[in-house]
C-alpha cells in the first residue's frame, strides 16, 4: 500500500469536495477547482475526508496512488490559502511591467519580452524588480514562475538575470588576466 495514498486527506469547514469516481471537484473560498484521476484511481468522500484509492496493485496503480492523493490536497489547500511564488531580478536596467494581461520583461535584449499571463494566474510587480505570482492552482503558479524565469535565469558570473526569492546562485569567479 502507498504510504502517501492511503492517508485521507482532511477537508476543511470551508470547503465543500465532490468525488464522482475519478472525478474530483473542490469548492472553496478563493474559487473552484476540479480534476480527473488516472484511469484506475477513484476517491471518495466520507466523514469529513477524501480516501483515494486504486483498483489494482500493479506498477503503474500504486505510482498514481499517492500522486492523486496529493493532488487533491494541493487542491484543497489551493482554494482555502493559495499559492504563491516569489521572483527578483537583478541586473542594470532589467524590469518588469505589468500591463493588462500581459507581463513586459526588459532584460537587456533589443526588445522587451512578452509573457501573457493565463487566466486563473495574478501577476504583481513592485518597483519593478519584484515579481509575485499567486493563484489556487499549485501546478499553474509553479509553471508561469518557471516561464517567466526561463527567459533569463540568473547566470552565475555577475548574478544577473531573475531568480526565486531565497535561490542560491553559485557564483564562478571567471577569467583573470596574467
Amino acid at each position: 500500500m502507498s504510504r502517501i495514498g492511503k492517508q485521507p486527506v482532511g477537508i476543511p469547514a470551508t470547503v465543500t469536495v465532490t468525488a464522482r469516481g475519478g472525478w474530483v471537484s473542490v469548492k472553496g473560498a478563493l474559487g473552484e477547482l476540479s480534476r480527473t484521476l488516472p484511469d484506475g484511481i477513484s476517491a471518495v468522500v466520507a466523514d469529513g475526508a477524501v480516501c483515494v484509492s486504486r483498483k489494482d496493485d500493479s506498477r503503474v496503480q500504486r505510482s498514481y496512488h499517492g500522486l492523486s492523493r496529493s493532488l487533491v490536497k494541493n487542491m484543497i489547500e489551493g482554494v482555502v490559502k493559495g499559492y504563491k511564488k516569489e521572483l527578483s531580478i537583478e541586473g542594470t536596467g532589467f524590469k518588469a511591467l505589468v500591463q493588462g494581461p500581459k507581463l513586459m520583461l526588459s532584460l537587456g535584449f533589443a526588445s522587451p519580452k512578452e509573457y501573457t499571463i493565463p487566466a486563473g494566474i495574478t501577476v504583481t510587480e513592485k518597483q519593478g524588480v519584484q515579481l509575485t505570482v499567486t493563484g489556487i492552482d499549485k501546478q499553474l503558479v509553479g509553471e508561469a514562475a518557471a516561464r517567466i524565469r526561463g527567459y533569463y535565469p540568473a547566470e552565475p558570473y555577475k548574478g544577473k538575470g531573475i531568480k526565486y526569492v531565497g535561490e542560491q546562485i553559485r557564483r564562478k569567479q571567471g577569467k583573470t588576466v596574467a
